[in-house]
């Protein structure tokens, strides 16, 4: 399927225990005598504080939202600013953080087995109230210590649960435009030694400020090392870096190479992630290798694991030992690898899985988060009176299953957002702070507007960010009882770790979308493997779409593609003979037909598309659009006054607007009235003409008139939850430009939703939940 390009998401709010326990003997070794002058302070590298900083949970109001850029690993700690320690301290780039992390890692590991392996003290492993216990024991018998003298203060009373804190005020934000994010960029300096060093292998010295900003300040010095490195650079492919490496290595430069392997390896999961996988099969990576002129796959896997690149996990193992496999060092994981492939003796064959650890992290941190939402609530609640006056039946259900259990998933069509909206209302009512989340500013809209208060709906990436919304309490936790996310098929797998991991204990979440529609931008597949893993209370909605539309779509969610009756044209089909006549048709029922017959005007008609590139893709129809509605010379960057644009301040979300000028600060846009300054040099990558997008780029927003456009060359592309997506964006209206002849009723019936390879749900399922519900 033909998509919006996707890149690295924000790191999540994961929790790993093999870094954690790394940071903790960090701190303990900085606070024993010696300090961190000892010989085994054991400081963490910058890459196990990065990791370990986004485990804590608690991400700054501040921190840089742009997606794929890791959180940036802060000064090694006891080097203040201006010392010559810090001044003498190396740079590290991301890439040698992530690899002295996962070395540091192994070493512990290796520590740890060797402790066991040698005998143990009696007690050595004991800490808390069992080692003080024991230490007791001790000083009774030994007779330093009376019996008497443990028994003279009163046991210390427990830690009182934290009370529900009061609501923060939801953040004051000025009047004035905002300025998009930043984006983390390289100095010049080290663009410039990159753009030498890709000049010296013959690459476009135009990559120089990407690769920099990629793999940090060292990036040349990586770069001349490990040429493969390029590869981690976005948009560079396989070949492109053996060219770059065979320039600068000579004879030196080999196809069995383990730093090519190593990188290719990296290269194919960061391809998958791309797709929505958060890993990937190995013997699908052993055969990408292989095609990619590999000789020995499996070697180059194992090194890939022992280089940290990737964790290996096996499939069907419970949560516990999928972890010990994923963080298992060089030898285990090749003894693991080799024998689930291998299926000795009695074994059946288990399915070995590869992933990048952030991914693994996040899903880890994820099933972990839910458990605990889901067992920490109070399940004695009484909302009887609030289901009794819900205005359906449906809204009712979903009232009394959030009344009972700390998790909900509720699923449902475009109608059905009207039963979160009434449980958002109820719980408000009851005093709670209740707050519901959408994907987009237009569903946020949409949600205050079936609540009734503005303050009860904000957008996801502003809620998680802290631009907007109720606030956080004094331990970093959201302030709300209750959180309704709604759009949660457009969920993934970071953005739901970040966001369990910012819900304090006794907080109540729900999860509410249409399964049926595409999945998100990022990988993992969250809100799907909630529902398959059965993990908590599920209420179907029984409320329809009406109209219509709403019938047409209700047909196309079952495989079923109905020819609905139209009286009042709300589903025009237009068929077409080739890709020239779509774009015409296209712009014709835009301008001219929706407006006369619909009496939608075309700053109400999205186009819907399949793909950007092709003769009828976002680029050719908005270009031709443009050229009818605003035609212009393009003097802002390629942008006029009167541009209907979307702006993409983070892969997977969009935001629409319109140009309205430009100065030396930048591009200036309005988007439902808030003025966005675009900076000059992030113009050309997070700015798109609008009139035409992809069904990602529109998944969460409706308009009230749509027109879809299925050109010949874009059959391949069509999948069930691209048809549902594209034909449920329009509230009054739907036109389909149709060119795919029998391609649209087929990809209806015999093409359902595109599977990811995830590793939630079987977490899910192996963590010790209450019995899930059917509601």
């Amino acid at each position: 399927m033909t998509a919006l390009d996707r890149g690295e998401t924000p790191d999540p709010a994961a929790e790993n225990d093999e870094v954690r326990e790394a940071g903790e003997e960090a701190a303990a070794s900085a606070d024993a005598p010696g300090g961190e002058d000892g010989p085994d302070s054991g400081s963490v590298p910058d890459g196990a504080r990065t990791t370990e900083r986004a485990a804590s949970g608690t991400v700054p109001d501040d921190a840089p939202e742009a997606a794929g850029d890791p959180v940036e690993a802060t000064p090694e700690a006891g080097a203040a600013p201006g010392t010559p320690e810090a001044a003498e301290a190396p740079v590290l780039s991301e890439a040698e953080a992530e690899l002295a992390a996962q070395r540091e890692l192994r070493e512990r590991i290796e520590r740890r087995k060797a402790q066991k392996e040698g005998p143990v003290a009696a007690g050595a492993k004991l800490s808390g109230p069992a080692a003080d216990l024991l230490a007791a024991v001790r000083a009774v018998e030994s007779g330093e210590k009376p019996a008497t003298a443990f028994f003279d203060s009163p046991a210390a009373a427990p830690a009182p649960r934290r009370a529900a804190p009061a609501a923060a005020p939801a953040p004051v934000r000025p009047p004035g435009s905002a300025t998009a994010p930043a984006a983390r960029s390289a100095s010049p300096e080290a663009a410039d030694a990159v753009a030498a060093v890709l000049t010296r292998g013959g690459a476009p010295a135009s990559l120089a400020q990407a690769a920099a900003t990629t793999l940090g300040e060292q990036a040349a010095d990586l770069l001349v090392e490990d040429p493969w490195q390029l590869l981690s650079v976005p948009g560079v492919r396989p070949e492109q870096a053996d060219g770059f490496a065979r320039a600068l290595l000579g004879a030196e430069c080999g196809p069995d190479d383990g730093r090519r392997t190593a990188a290719l390896v990296g290269w194919l999961l960061e391809r998958g992630a791309l797709r929505g996988h958060t890993a990937l099969d190995a013997t699908e990576v052993r055969a990408a290798l292989a095609g990619l002129a590999v000789t020995d796959p499996e070697a180059a896997v194992q090194h890939a694991v022992a280089e940290g690149v990737v964790l290996v996990f096996q499939d069907g193992l419970d949560a516990a030992d999928a972890g010990e496999a994923g963080s298992a060092d060089e030898e285990d994981t090749a003894d693991a690898a080799q024998d689930a492939d291998g299926a000795q003796g009695d074994q059946e064959p288990v399915t070995v899985l590869l992933g990048l650890d952030r991914y693994a992290l996040a899903e880890e941190a994820l099933a972990d988060g839910l458990a605990r939402i889901l067992n920490t609530c109070e399940k004695a609640a009484d909302w009887s009176d609030a289901a009794a006056a819900a205005p359906s039946p449906s809204a009712a259900e979903l009232i009394r299953a959030t009344a009972a259990a700390g998790l909900v998933a509720h699923s449902g069509g475009e109608s059905a957002r009207a039963e979160p909206a009434a449980l958002i209302a109820a719980a408000r009512a009851l005093g709670l702070r209740a707050v519901g989340s959408a994907h987009s500013a237009d569903g946020m809209r949409r949600l205050a507007d079936a609540v009734g208060d503005p303050a009860s709906a904000v957008v996801l990436a502003d809620l998680l960010s802290g631009a907007a919304g109720p606030g956080r309490d004094a331990d970093g936790a959201l302030a709300v009882d209750l959180l309704v996310v709604l759009d949660a098929p457009q969920l993934d797998v970071e953005a739901g770790a970040m966001l369990v991991e910012s819900l304090a204990d006794g907080t109540r979440l729900v999860l509410s979308g249409d399964p049926g529609v595409l999945g998100s931008a990022g990988a993992g597949r969250v809100f799907a493997d909630v529902l398959a893993a059965r993990a908590c209370p599920v209420v179907v909605s029984r409320t329809p779409d009406p109209g219509p539309i709403g019938e047409l779509v209700s047909g196309i969610g079952i495989g079923e593609l109905h020819q609905v009756e139209a009286p009042g044209k709300e589903v025009v089909i237009v068929p077409v003979r080739d890709a020239g006549e779509a774009v015409h048709r296209t712009v014709q029922l835009v301008a001219d037909s929706v407006p006369r017959a619909i009496g939608v005007p075309p700053s109400d008609t999205q186009v819907v598309t399949v793909g950007h590139g092709g003769s009828a893709g976002t680029t050719a129809l908005n270009a031709a659009l443009k050229q009818r509605l605003n035609p212009g010379p393009g003097r802002f960057g390629g942008f006029d006054p009167g541009d209907r644009v979307v702006h993409v301040p983070a892969p997977g979300r969009v935001v629409p607007g319109t140009v309205v000028s430009a100065d030396a600060e930048g591009l200036r846009l309005d988007c439902s009235g808030t003025s966005v300054v675009v900076r000059p040099d992030a113009v050309e990558s997070s700015v798109r003409l609008g009139w035409a997008l992809s069904a990602h780029q529109a998944a969460g927003m409706r308009w009230p008139a749509v027109v879809v456009v299925l050109p010949g060359d874009a059959a391949p592309g069509l999948s069930r939850p691209w048809v549902c997506t594209a034909f449920s964006r329009g509230e009054r209206h739907l036109s389909v430009v149709h060119g795919v002849d029998q391609a649209l009723p087929r990809a209806v019936a015999e093409i359902p939703v595109q599977e990811r390879t995830t590793r939630l749900r079987p977490l899910l399922e192996a963590l010790p939940v209450p019995d899930a519900t059917q509601v």
